[in-house]
């Protein structure tokens, strides 16, 4: 019961910073609005830790490297972790087990993009028949813009509705299929 606690408390925390930490980046690199309260507090919240790293990671075309590696390591720490709560023992094949945490560490943060997108389409659509000129509406369309305006393009609006929104999900769920396949064939190392 004890590891299921220490467990659960692991992935709560570590999870939430991890997921702090890429939000950061992820606004950063589609260039979300700054002055929102979400952006405020995930600097507020990971400044402590994202500053000292950009001495030692510099950025690259305007994507804040420090903050990806240190998202991708708080989800390695979190598996490595979790692993050890539930009786992994890694002194048996140290450099297997540590690629392998890696790898899986990489699939979490690419599915992280994918759920945030995923969220933030549901929300928009919501919002859109809801309370359309909401604060929070810039924010989620600096967040969708990129994936909903491909379909735009291509799929006209029918009996003025936009379909853009299904096809984004249709082809999220998709991609998340293909990454869940890809994170059971590393799985098996474990």
């Amino acid at each position: 019961m004890l590891n299921q606690i220490l467990t659960f408390l692991l992935e709560t925390l570590l999870g939430i910073f991890s997921l702090a930490l890429f939000l950061r980046f992820y606004m950063q690199l589609l260039r979300a609005p700054y002055r929102n309260p979400l952006s405020q507090f995930l600097i507020a919240f990971t400044d402590f830790i994202v500053r000292p790293a950009r001495r030692i990671i510099p950025g690259l075309r305007g994507m804040d490297l420090s903050t990806l590696l240190l998202a991708w390591l708080a989800q390695c720490a979190l598996l490595a972790g979790t692993l050890v709560l539930k009786g992994y023992d890694f002194s048996s094949a140290m450099g297997a087990a540590a690629g392998g945490l890696g790898l899986l560490a990489l699939v979490e943060i690419i599915k992280m993009p994918l759920y945030i997108t995923l969220i933030t389409v549901i929300m928009q659509a919501i919002l859109s028949w809801v309370s359309p000129h909401s604060p929070i509406a810039p924010l989620l369309d600096s967040f969708t813009r990129p994936f909903l305006g491909i379909f735009r393009r291509r799929i006209p609006l029918i009996a003025n509705v936009d379909l853009s929104p299904l096809f984004v999900l249709v082809l999220i769920q998709l991609l998340l299929m293909v990454v869940a396949g890809v994170q059971r064939e590393i799985s098996v190392l474990f």
